[in-house]
């Protein structure tokens, strides 16, 4: 079983302008992630517009990662949807093609209580046999998994991650001493990335990795080899795109943008989701440049 550590991207999903899957451009930005050193890469996350998304296109995006990647990193997928039978279905799936783990946000909309948070993460892992990272993002879902939950989930056996999205960043001491560390933390918010990662967190779930992967799977490596203040020179670089994604809440739009300033392609994003506007693009372009001037190749 793989171990998850490190910047994984939270792949954008590229799209037609018709608004179709574009999987050539799909396999060629896991190239680009992998050539430029990411960790892991997630398919069918909250920035893969995962919610615009048929079962059949979830599915298909899920097979094609996964025979691309062709184990040159692990693959974790999203299978969150607001029905425990769906997630479930989704999961089994995602074991039987080889996807290494997946990432499930509680069902949104709903607003379950504690109990049924519970009774859902504990339904999907005795159903199927596969790495389960929580996340946490209280911000979209609408609900807060605090740090006593989070250590009752990982009483499960599979539970061994957590995407931690509440930008609180007090949590990761809260939920490594709950759990004895027997959960591995990723940092769910670009911009409390290094914070995140000095407090004990493993990992990164990360939307700048789309635009800018060399560098924020660096960020991870110098922290590993205890070079702090260049791990810090790194992050005062990246921050004002870390800062742009997370205060704008434009993660699919940016992130795919950000992509195509970069020579690759992403397309539109699916309606109801509107591309950036040229202002925004404009702003956009404008923090990449900087960032390409001043941080270290």
């Amino acid at each position: 079983m793989k171990k998850f550590e490190g910047t994984f991207v939270v792949m954008v999903t590229p799209f037609t302008q018709k608004e179709e899957l574009d999987l050539d451009a799909y396999r060629k930005n896991i190239d680009f992630y992998i050539k430029n050193g990411v960790h892991g890469v997630i398919v069918g996350g909250s920035t893969g517009e995962f919610a615009s998304l048929s079962i059949q296109e979830h599915k298909k995006i899920m097979e094609i990662v996964v025979d691309h990647v062709n184990g040159r990193v692990p693959c974790i997928s999203g299978t969150a949807a607001c029905s425990t039978r769906t997630v479930i279905e989704l999961t089994q799936y995602a074991k039987d093609v080889g996807i290494d783990g997946v990432l499930i946000v509680p069902p949104f909309y709903s607003k379950p209580r504690e109990k049924e948070i519970y009774g859902h993460y504990k339904t999907i892992a005795e159903a199927v046999d596969l790495p389960i990272m929580l996340y946490n993002n209280p911000w979209t879902s609408k609900v807060d998994m605090m740090p006593d939950l989070v250590a009752k989930l990982a009483e499960i056996n599979n539970i061994s991650y957590i995407k931690e999205s509440s930008s609180d960043i007090t949590r990761i001491m809260r939920i490594l001493e709950l759990t004895d560390r027997k959960l591995t933390i990723f940092c769910g918010a670009d911009n409390l990335a290094l914070e995140s990662f000095l407090m004990g967190a493993k990992g990164w779930v990360c939307v700048s990795a789309n635009i800018f992967p060399k560098h924020t799977s660096r960020l991870y490596e110098l922290v590993k080899e205890n070079k702090i203040e260049e791990a810090k020179k790194l992050y005062i670089s990246l921050y004002p795109l870390c800062s742009w994604l997370e205060e704008t809440g434009l993660f699919a739009q940016g992130a795919k943008a950000g992509l195509e300033i970069m020579g690759m392609k992403a397309g539109p994003t699916r309606k109801p989701l509107i591309p950036c506007t040229d202002e925004e693009k404009q702003g956009l372009k404008n923090i990449i440049k900087k960032i390409q001037s001043i941080a270290p190749n």
